[in-house]
């Protein structure tokens, strides 16, 4: 397949062999386990390595993504042991949390949020729109949906498994009248799918790896719905490293760090939490970070107080955890990062009365994103002489692994809001950072 962009996001597409059209929800453009089915491909010097891209369940928030960014860097370090691959990031947007109103937030790239050199320093990363520019086109050669099996698993009994299967539910891509899949593909509209086919999955994201390697020659393959895949190693060494990696981009570092030094008299000097910027030059022994003289809160609200009604604490509940923790560690600030309503908020602050809030501008928050703010919220946290999150949110839990890269005590770190009228409050697992 050749493509060519003749303007305004036309594209004019020469198919240099036929691709075989659906034939029901099967495989729907030749098997996943077909082999010689796949779309072909123009070998060019640019075009030697291999795509994979990925992407995750729609209503999954940005720190589950971030978790299944873990996964897909494991997955590819097994690929880079047998051919030469590159993951294709996905652009950021249109997820559940970013609610801000006349905010535009779709093909936003990684580097908006993430430090896209350090990432490589793990695995070789592009961000989407280079992989258009290097592979020739927005085509994407082969699709695989991921999902469950059917009939479940025999409980007490768990084998790793992958089949090509007929597909579950209804997916999310489209055949037009020139046989290409439609899709929602990150909000770049003019992208294409040549192949699609529904995968069970049942195992760690190594798995796949022989539908990769032996079942298509597709040069560009994408896993939907990848969150299927679990962690081949979790919290090891590759977990621990491809994490390390995901280095907050310095533009929000910056802000983060000037909020500290101006409301919180914290500072990177005074905290001793002195930051590399290479993730491969940063190892910190637990315990030698003081942190800034401020109580860290994170309180998770919105869908989590009819989700998980029982560990999430009231307003007045948490006014009172928070006043507790203030006087024992002797405390005058608190930083509070949160998604509460504005009644709750106002509630909150009837309990106490200095709270500290990173509240960025309508200018701070057209340039940060939502995405962005969260991620200046959670560097907040990070750098607290003492930090409590929210049960089971990944937002909490991104919170602990950055305090644990810095060199924090556990004992500052692994704690949890006590729902008000729960017996036992069982507090977070310290997963132990490995180098």
């Amino acid at each position: 397949m050749v493509a060519v962009l003749l303007h305004d996001g036309l594209w004019l597409v020469c198919l240099l062999a036929s691709v075989p059209l659906s034939h029901g929800q099967l495989a729907e453009n030749g098997g996943a386990f077909d082999t010689g089915q796949s779309a072909p491909a123009v070998v060019t010097a640019a075009q030697q390595r291999r795509y994979l891209l990925y992407d995750v369940n729609p209503p999954e928030g940005f720190n589950l993504r971030r978790d299944v960014y873990l996964r897909m860097a494991s997955l590819m370090k097994s690929l880079l042991k047998n051919e030469a691959w590159v993951l294709v990031l996905p652009p950021w947007g249109r997820l559940y949390h970013w609610q801000s109103k006349d905010l535009e937030q779709v093909r936003i790239p990684w580097s908006a949020f993430f430090d896209v050199s350090n990432l490589n320093k793990n695995i070789p990363v592009i961000e989407y729109e280079e992989f258009i520019a290097e592979s020739g086109g927005p085509f994407i050669q082969q699709i695989y949906v991921l999902q469950g099996y059917a009939e479940g698993w025999t409980e007490g009994h768990w084998e790793e498994k992958v089949d090509e299967r007929l597909c579950m539910e209804d997916h999310a891509y489209v055949n037009d009248k020139q046989g290409f899949y439609r899709g929602w593909f990150w909000g770049y509209k003019e992208t294409r799918g040549l192949s699609v086919a529904c995968v069970s999955v049942q195992g760690s994201a190594s798995i796949i790896m022989p539908v990769l390697l032996k079942n298509t020659t597709a040069q560009s393959v994408m896993l939907d719905r990848a969150e299927n895949l679990l962690h081949d190693h979790y919290a090891g060494k590759s977990y621990w490293d491809a994490r390390r990696s995901m280095v907050f981009a310095k533009h929000l570092r910056v802000v983060g760090d000037e909020f500290r030094a101006k409301y919180l008299n914290s500072t990177d000097e005074l905290d001793n939490t002195i930051y590399n910027e290479d993730w491969t030059k940063m190892k910190v022994k637990l315990g030698t970070a003081k942190g800034g003289p401020y109580l860290a809160v994170h309180l998770r609200r919105k869908d989590f107080i009819w989700g998980h009604r029982k560990d999430v604490p009231s307003i007045k509940g948490t006014a009172m955890k928070i006043q507790s923790l203030m006087k024992e560690l002797k405390l005058e600030k608190v930083f509070v990062a949160t998604d509460a309503a504005e009644d709750d908020l106002k509630e909150l602050k009837s309990f106490l009365s200095k709270i500290i809030r990173f509240e960025p501008t309508q200018e701070e928050l057209q340039l940060y994103k939502d995405g962005g703010v969260a991620i200046i919220d959670q560097w907040i946290c990070a750098h607290a002489r003492f930090f409590i999150g929210t049960s089971v949110s990944t937002f909490s839990f991104r919170i602990h692994e950055e305090r644990e890269i810095l060199g924090f005590d556990p004992k500052t770190t692994y704690h949890r809001l006590c729902g008000d009228h729960e017996n036992e409050c069982e507090q977070p697992t310290h997963w132990k950072i490995v180098y």
